[in-house]
């Protein structure tokens, strides 16, 4: 917020009337960064955490220009009131009197017009980063795959265990609060893994890395167990709205793929190799086989497992439905 203090008005050669030197406006800038920034971070935390999260966009788009708005009304009304009871009681200076003043000239209130437009601007990109994911928007705005191009990646493909029974015993509106309540629990541990979310798929979601960055501490298996981990801690909420903890089943294979934006009026980055199909079949076999997560020999032959909190039990080659050749398969559990 204080960089764009700075840029509205680098705009002009004319400093504002109230202004004496640049000085003034250094140490403006650095205050309305503090105060704006933190209600631009307060702002984000209430809507997170309230019901607005589950409100269209627009409406938390408005929400936050607005916070934004009677924040910086509120404190400007509590300046007026502290420097004039000052005043009154003889406890200013000439310098606090003329600061009363400054919030009623027009070019401060411009400025706060300014800083809710700016405010509502980066809501409007916040909330397209949360429909379509940071990196995607970023890769996309920059042109990055708008040519075909090769890249190593490693998927990870969580799948809800009985998501049929449970559709047709909770009903589509309940089974789906059901998704959204499991899968919120999911965001903080694919942000703490830096992973990214490819695509959510009715009751399952697809998670990738870059191959290097997949396979470095434990992150692919610590995404399935510590998302297990939350469904647990949150029993007594599913136990009270749905009767049960859901509970999920995992496969992660690797290999290279071909990643390039597809689209026109709406665009998304898609990976296009055998990669994912074989992740598919793979997790298929998480029941016949008798694991909660599966990866293949590729992937495993990737993985340090001297330091793990995992380990793996090699299940022997397995025929994969559609495949014709086998695929070396392991099981993944953790240390005691």
């Amino acid at each position: 917020m204080a960089a764009f203090v700075f840029f509205r008005y680098a705009q002009s050669p004319e400093l504002p009337q109230w202004a004496v030197g640049s000085g003034d406006l250094a140490t403006l800038a650095i205050y309305m960064g503090i105060i704006f920034g933190s209600l631009h971070w307060l702002s984000n935390l209430i809507a997170d955490l309230s019901a607005i999260n589950r409100l269209p966009y627009l409406f938390s788009v408005i929400f936050k220009g607005l916070f934004l708005l009677l924040g910086a009304t509120t404190l400007a009304y509590m300046t007026q009131y502290l420097n004039m009871w000052a005043i009154t009681n003889h406890m200013t200076t000439l310098r606090q009197m003329l600061s009363v003043h400054i919030l009623y000239t027009p070019s401060f209130q411009a400025l706060i017009i300014y800083l809710v437009v700016v405010r509502i601007g980066l809501a409007f990109i916040e909330q397209m980063s949360l429909l379509v994911g940071p990196r995607v928007l970023l890769n996309i705005g920059l042109g990055k795959y708008h040519r075909p191009r090769y890249e190593q990646r490693l998927f990870l493909y969580l799948d809800m265990v009985a998501s049929t029974t449970h559709a047709e015993t909770l009903g589509d509106y309940r089974f789906s609060r059901l998704i959204q309540d499991s899968f919120s629990l999911l965001a903080e541990t694919v942000a703490n893994n830096d992973a990214e979310i490819y695509r959510y798929m009715g009751d399952a979601v697809l998670i990738h890395w870059p191959l290097n960055q997949g396979i470095k501490q434990d992150r692919v298996m610590n995404i399935y167990f510590d998302f297990s981990q939350q469904l647990n801690w949150q029993r007594h909420y599913f136990e009270e709205h749905y009767g049960f903890v859901p509970k999920f089943k995992a496969a992660a294979h690797c290999g290279q793929v071909v990643a390039a934006v597809v689209g026109v009026h709406k665009q998304e980055i898609s990976f296009f190799s055998d990669v994912i199909n074989t992740l598919a079949r793979l997790q298929d076999q998480c029941n016949p086989l008798g694991q909660r997560m599966l990866i293949s020999g590729n992937l495993a032959e990737l993985l340090n497992m001297d330091d793990s909190l995992y380990r793996l039990n090699n299940l022997g080659q397995v025929q994969l439905k559609g495949k014709q050749h086998t695929t070396e398969v392991f099981g993944v559990s953790k240390k005691q």
